[in-house]
């Protein structure tokens, strides 16, 4: 079931997020995130943004979100997106449905054009995004170090 974030699904998301940040490089944090850390985040960004995580049980298992892309005026109708699902979880489509519902949601709250900044190699989110419309816009080569190497980050884009 997707639902709006709640501020007491902060441990579930901090544990979603810190595997990823210690065993992957689908972001560029090097330092796991506590759960205080991480509802001060979901607190400030499902403020002004929408926020959905995907429930299985009384367990979060995927969440969603957008905040602004650049903070400059201009830009206030460009954001970018963020994905994740447990590992335990990943290949159900929960990515999908989650994308989507936050799509829809950005698209009704008058943003113009989303942006999902990803570790190139990262081929599972490539998919993702291309499926549900994103195309790729930049390559940027060798401009994040994790895990002693060197990594490409690609921007895609969608305009709603």
């Amino acid at each position: 079931m997707i639902r709006p974030v709640k501020p007491e699904d902060a441990t579930d998301i901090a544990n979603i997020y810190n595997e990823y940040v210690l065993h992957s490089v689908a972001t560029f944090e090097t330092e796991a995130v506590s759960v205080p850390e991480m509802r001060g985040r979901i607190e400030r960004f499902s403020a002004q943004f929408p926020y959905f995580v995907f429930e299985d049980g009384n367990h979060v298992a995927g969440y969603a979100y957008a905040h602004l892309w650049q903070e400059r005026a201009a830009y206030r109708q460009t954001w970018e997106t963020t994905v994740y699902v447990s590992g335990r979880h990943a290949g159900k489509g929960i990515g999908t449905q989650l994308m989507s519902r936050l799509i829809l949601s950005c698209h009704e709250a008058g943003c113009h054009a989303l942006i999902a900044c990803i570790t190139h190699e990262n081929a599972g989110s490539r998919r993702l995004h291309q499926k549900l419309g994103f195309r790729q816009v930049s390559l940027f080569k060798e401009v994040g170090w994790k895990f002693g190497r060197w990594l490409d980050v690609s921007d895609w884009e969608l305009l709603l």
